[in-house]
């Protein structure tokens, strides 16, 4: 590219995480110009070391972008998901023909899956090398934003060297903290939780099975995500001071809490990974969109890790946005302007209102030892595992396959 002359693309995206790539993998053969601005190098951005509960409608997502052959190896195929609250011995188990009647297009055999970050990234990464009408700009910093009549005339830095950029929409894949949103004035509804996330990574004795587990504990949800190596992840939800005061402890003594809640079914467990902990949110913002400006993934909305929907929920924004874009192209229409975008946040905006409040109540509801209330959740468990509709119904909300579901546009293949 040459930086001494203004360029103007059709979209610039700001971040170049899984949920910024997955948008511009799914405009590769839109015919439109894109920009991608990361601040890290490509190997910074792809080595977070880390694995993410990756939902079914996810998959598909990447088999249309034509990504699926080079992931699935990599990740590990849940063939059972069991939910208990905590030690209590009535389980639901979720298994793939629970979700068989929400099936379009492909043929399920997992329930679930979990997803490491570098796998996604390096095949996301690997799909824009080779596209012309693509930028790949990293490491590069954003230095200034200004809306004009024209577009959004973006000032960018690389180094020493500064120039700029101008855009029809600029989208927002900059994170939970976005200064993108924040500098356009969108104000966001939500708050804080009482508790925090701890995850590490777990050798364990025994084989896992392919078998997820979500157990409620009264300080918040634990869940266990088998890893394609024979490895574990945790996800340890519990209150502020708890979670500090565990990571305070000798590391014998937190395997031992944490064997407490992971039960013995594995073995002996090992810690292959320093545990880590962050503070948990609900967060969604009071709209998508402004002129010329849209929100994607945790720039749009946050929510607690209980289900793992934060991803998946903005794996599907960028499909969606995608898919609005494109459209809006082929109408001969301006990319950028209100009337298109909030197709996008009508489309959207709903949709993940849903999980926020699905994960909200699941949280409150099993992080609370009322009597009355701990009768009521498990009979609601029993009845789950007996009646396998309302798994599946359960299963169709947990999985995204709920509302409209996107479709990746692709000029080579004929509309659905």
């Amino acid at each position: 590219m040459d930086r001494c002359a203004l360029r103007h693309y059709d979209v610039v995206i700001v971040g170049g995480g899984i949920v910024g790539l997955t948008l511009a993998s799914a405009l590769r053969k839109s015919g439109l110009t894109l920009a991608v601005v990361e601040a890290q190098t490509p190997a910074q951005a792809a080595s977070r070391p880390r694995a993410y509960a990756f939902s079914p409608t996810s998959a598909e997502i990447f088999q249309q972008l034509g990504l699926w052959d080079q992931v699935s190896p990599h990740l590990t195929h849940f063939q059972k998901v069991q939910l208990s609250d905590g030690d209590h011995p009535t389980v639901v188990t979720f298994e793939p023909k629970d979700l068989a009647p929400g099936l379009r297009r492909t043929e399920q055999t997992a329930v679930y899956y979990a997803a490491p970050h570098g796998a996604l990234m390096a095949a996301l990464q690997g799909s824009l090398e080779s596209c012309e009408t693509i930028d790949y700009l990293a490491p590069v910093q954003v230095e200034q934003i200004v809306y004009k009549e024209d577009g959004v005339h973006c000032a960018l830095r690389q180094g020493d060297e500064i120039w700029t950029c101008i855009t029809d929409v600029l989208v927002a894949a900059d994170g939970a903290r976005s200064p993108l949103r924040d500098q356009a004035g969108i104000s966001t509804l939500g708050w804080p939780y009482w508790q925090s996330c701890i995850t590490t990574v777990l050798e364990t004795e025994r084989p896992h099975d392919n078998i997820a587990y979500e157990r409620f504990w009264p300080s918040g949800p634990f869940a266990i995500l088998p890893l394609v190596d024979g490895r574990c992840q945790i996800v340890w939800t519990a209150p502020h001071g708890e979670a500090e005061a565990l990571l305070q402890l000798p590391r014998d003594r937190f395997l031992t809490e944490l064997q407490r809640r992971y039960g013995d079914h594995m073995g002996h467990l090992t810690m292959v990974q320093e545990p880590l902990r962050f503070p948990v949110k609900l967060m969604q913002s009071r709209c998508y969109v402004r002129p010329r400006l849209a929100l994607v993934g945790d720039a749009a909305h946050g929510c607690h890790p209980v289900g793992g929907q934060g991803l998946n929920m903005g794996i599907r924004d960028a499909a969606a946005l995608a898919a609005v874009l494109t459209q809006a192209r082929d109408r001969g229409e301006d990319l950028g302007s209100l009337t298109v975008l909030r197709r996008y946040d009508r489309w959207r905006r709903w949709e993940n209102w849903l999980v926020l409040a699905m994960t909200d109540f699941l949280n409150r509801s099993f992080s609370n030892q009322w009597r009355p209330l701990v009768g009521l959740r498990r009979f609601g468990i029993a009845v789950l595992q007996r009646l396998g509709f309302l798994r599946a119904i359960a299963l169709r909300i947990m999985t995204g396959r709920f509302g409209r579901l996107p479709t990746i546009p692709n000029p080579e293949r004929p509309n659905p």
